[in-house]
């Protein structure tokens, strides 16, 4: 972490940008995260994967039973 702080303070020196400010991490800002947020990630990613199964299901059966044929002989 050291390092890429480092890194970001030496980019901004070069290009002339202003150095980027520290600010405190952890619990100390009295954020709790953004859980409506992972909620909504976990509720679309599983809607994506229903309906690829839904609509390539059989192939994929299909090339995953191939694959398995070929490998066992």
């Amino acid at each position: 972490m050291k390092q890429m702080t480092m890194w970001v303070w030496c980019l901004a020196v070069v290009t002339g940008a202003p150095a980027p400010r520290r600010e405190r991490v952890g619990r100390d800002r009295g954020e709790r995260g953004d859980v409506p947020g992972w909620v909504l990630v976990t509720i679309m990613t599983a809607g994506l994967v229903t309906m690829l199964w839904r609509f390539a299901g059989p192939q994929l059966q299909q090339m995953l039973s191939n694959a398995l044929a070929q490998v066992s002989g």
